[in-house]
């Protein structure tokens, strides 16, 4: 990913016949899950109805070690998340999972995705002397559950009120006493899977890659809409808010996900192969040699090259003990660290003339860098691909473009921008093309980042940081609150 896209969140459950070491099997998964997110991790076990949690700040391996897990304790149950935060900052307050303590028990919560009308709901909760801890919306829906679950015969009931309340994208993991309850929003902008084990454990996640893991098979994915309960009772599903159009956020296949992942019947590598192969249909490059940037461009970057019959090769070594460049706060800080993060093979690419293969293009600084990489190493020529269409418009369901100030390709046109980042042509994948990937007829997906057409209302609020002041210093709150 060049540019300043940052990732989703990753969830994950397990729901065990028996008392076991459930958190070294969330410690698994979450290292699984850890490319959906850098900033924080968490895990809270169930161990007949006592809830012990630890999370923190930092990459799994670094929040967890094996003393932590085995204060943890064994249980029946355990929820995690690996988190980067598109709502809030991303301090300790804000790591996840979220437990509550309330009149009917106690409740933890770990969430992937961003409401779009999280601000009216805070505002609400605000008003009615609620007092938040943090700065994400995964609090505001808890706080949604945690009223509805006071006068809900049961968890699951509590869960689908409040799926009438919260708008927006969601994949919910939700942790009672007794059971594990899993909810996806009724667009299903986010993956959410489950499976089982062969100790008859049922394990949920958002990729297929962590129920991989912790030896799982899958069985499904969660329907949009659809939530469903694993308790001593076995698996039941309440599908209440099923039935809306179906819009899945077509960059998991572009770029979040892990290419080993299966979402909906298609392997992610195959749809990166497919994007790549799309490219060398439309853009007939006369090259000696194809390159991908790790790892995300890697599959496309060898789909062109089996399409074009252009050899494909290894142009970069990545340091694998370095996070994404993006997560670097300071744009300084992030162009100094690519060079730290790839490193060209000069063999390979000196005197060539190369086709660069990337997920996608977003500030466009990040780019320059890497083509100036292969100029320096001796590239003759640089033509550079993107496996993903331009980013034209914010995203308000879980990816962090709340603004199009910083989208390159929303100020420039194809040629100024590879004039810009220094490459001798430039090409996007078409948006028909992004919507095929999954080798469907290219219906349900959310492309809305790409040709702004959103499947929800806009939110009033959508900066990143919109919870860092009190709601009532908002100039918005406070010019509603004058006209009531």
């Amino acid at each position: 990913m060049t540019g300043l896209v940052h990732e989703e969140c990753g969830v994950f459950g397990i729901f065990a016949p028996n008392s076991c070491d459930v958190a070294s099997t969330a410690y698994y998964a979450l290292f699984a899950l850890q490319h959906r997110g850098q900033e924080s991790a968490g895990i809270v076990v169930n161990n007949d109805g006592v809830f012990s949690v630890h999370k923190d700040v930092g990459l799994v391996n670094d929040v967890f070690d094996r003393e932590i897990l085995d204060k943890l304790g064994i249980g029946n149950m355990a929820i995690g998340h690996v988190r980067y935060g598109t709502t809030g900052a991303s301090g300790r307050e804000n790591a996840q999972p979220i437990v509550v303590n309330h009149l009917k028990g106690n409740m933890a919560l770990a969430h992937n995705g961003n409401l779009v009308n999280s601000f009216e709901l805070r505002s609400e909760l605000e008003n009615e002397g609620s007092i938040f801890h943090t700065t994400s919306d995964t609090e505001v829906i808890s706080y949604i559950i945690t009223k509805e679950r006071v006068k809900s015969r049961s968890i699951e009931q509590a869960v689908i009120a409040a799926m009438d309340r919260i708008k927006g994208a969601y994949s919910l993991v939700v942790m009672s006493p007794s059971k594990l309850i899993v909810a996806r929003d009724p667009n299903g902008f986010r993956p959410l899977c489950y499976g089982v084990r062969e100790d008859g454990s049922y394990v949920v996640a958002s990729e297929s890659c962590a129920l991989d893991s912790v030896g799982a098979e899958k069985l499904r994915e969660v329907d949009p809409g659809e939530v469903v309960v694993f308790s001593s009772e076995g698996v039941k599903s309440y599908r209440e808010h099923c039935g809306a159009e179906k819009h899945f956020c077509v960059f998991e296949y572009l770029y979040f996900a892990r290419p080993d992942s299966v979402i909906d019947g298609c392997c992610v590598h195959d749809a990166r192969l497919r994007a790549g192969a799309f490219l060398a249909q439309k853009y007939k490059i006369d090259a000696d040699i194809v390159v991908g940037v790790p790892d995300s461009g890697l599959d496309a970057a060898l789909g062109y090259s089996r399409v074009s019959g252009i050899p494909y090769g290894i142009g970069f070594i990545k340091n694998k003990y370095i996070g994404r460049t993006f997560i670097s706060p300071a744009q300084k800080t992030r162009e100094d660290r690519v060079k730290i993060k790839l490193n060209v093979v000069k063999s390979v690419i000196a005197g060539k003339r190369v086709i660069l293969v990337d997920d996608s293009i977003v500030r466009g600084t990040t780019s320059a860098r890497i083509v100036g990489l292969l100029r320096d190493a001796g590239a003759r020529e640089v033509h550079m691909l993107s496996s993903a269409p331009p980013f034209l418009n914010p995203c308000y369901y879980g990816t962090d473009i709340d603004s199009r100030d910083n989208l390159i390709a929303c100020h420039h046109t194809v040629e100024e921008i590879a004039k810009i980042i220094g490459v001798d042509s430039l090409g996007y994948l078409d948006l028909n093309h992004a919507k095929l990937l999954a080798g469907g007829d290219g219906k349900g997906f959310c492309a809305a980042c790409f040709d702004g057409e959103y499947p929800t209302e806009i939110p009033r609020q959508s900066n990143k940081n919109r919870f860092e002041r009190p709601i009532s210093e908002n100039p918005k709150f406070r010019k509603r609150r004058t006209e009531e």
